[in-house]
C-alpha cells in the first residue's frame, strides 16, 4: 500500500485544527456598570469566563501613575460574576483620574479602565458604616454614636452643636424611631448619604436628637 507523504502533512494538521474545545485556554472578559465614577459611588463590574475551573481569578486596581492594591483573588463560581465593591470611594484614599482593573484568570489575562471624577457628592467616610452597625445592635449608646460623628466627619458636613465629653456621653439621646427609619434606610442604602446628613443635622438643629442636662433640662 503507497502512503502519500504529501497527504499526511495536511490530514495531520486539518485533525489538530478540530481538536475538541475543552483543550483551549479559558477565557476572561470583564463588563464595568459604568465606565465614570464619583466619590461616595461603589465600584461594581462582573467577570465573564468561558469555563470554570476552580482557580480565582486574581486583579489588580492601579492608577495612572501604576500605583495600585495587592494582589486581590475573587472566587469564580460561575460564567458570570458580579463583583460589587463594599466600600465606596472616598477623597481621602483615591486621587481623581483614569483607573484600571487587570484580571488575571486561569492563564488568561484583560484589563479595562474607568474614570474617577469629582460631581461634589455630600458622602460619609467609610468608617462610620461599622459604628453605625454598632449602634443598630444595641452594643455602643447613642453618645458614642454622635460623637463619632464629632471625630469622624467634617464639620463642614455635620455640625454637632455640643461638646461630647466622658461625663456626657450618656445624656445625649436620639429618638427610637431615627434608629428604625432613617438609619436603618440608610443602613440598607435605600436613602444616600446626604439624605442621611441632610436629616442629622435637621434633627440636631431641631433638638430631637439632643443632650439632657443632669436634672431633666436639655441643651
Amino acid at each position: 500500500m503507497k502512503v502519500n507523504y504529501v497527504v499526511l502533512p495536511v490530514l495531520l494538521v486539518l485533525g489538530m485544527t478540530f481538536l475538541p474545545s475543552s483543550f483551549a485556554e479559558p477565557t476572561v472578559s470583564v463588563t464595568m456598570e459604568k465606565t465614570t465614577y464619583s466619590y461616595c459611588e461603589k465600584l461594581f463590574y462582573t467577570i465573564e469566563v468561558s469555563e470554570v475551573t476552580g482557580e480565582p481569578a486574581i486583579i489588580h486596581i492601579r492608577d495612572e501613575t501604576g500605583k495600585g492594591s495587592s494582589a486581590i483573588p475573587i472566587p469564580i463560581t460561575d460564567l458570570k460574576n458580579p463583583i460589587p465593591s463594599l466600600v465606596a470611594f472616598e477623597k481621602e484614599i483615591f486621587p481623581l483620574g483614569k483607573y484600571f482593573i487587570d484580571v488575571e484568570y486561569s492563564g488568561s489575562q484583560t484589563t479595562i479602565e474607568f474614570t474617577l471624577v469629582d460631581l461634589n457628592k455630600i458622602c460619609l467616610p467609610g468608617t462610620i458604616k461599622p459604628i453605625v452597625t454598632n449602634w443598630l445592635s444595641g452594643n455602643i449608646s447613642d453618645g458614642f454614636l454622635i460623637d463619632a460623628f464629632d471625630k469622624f466627619v467634617d464639620d463642614e458636613i455635620i455640625d454637632i452643636p455640643f461638646e461630647i465629653t466622658q461625663d456626657n456621653v450618656y445624656d445625649i439621646d436620639i429618638p427610637e424611631w431615627v434608629r428604625e427609619n432613617t438609619t436603618m434606610w440608610w443602613f440598607q442604602e435605600e436613602i444616600s448619604d446626604e439624605d442621611f446628613i441632610n436629616a442629622l443635622n435637621y434633627l440636631l438643629d431641631e433638638q430631637i436628637i439632643s443632650m439632657s442636662i443632669q436634672g431633666g433640662g436639655e441643651i
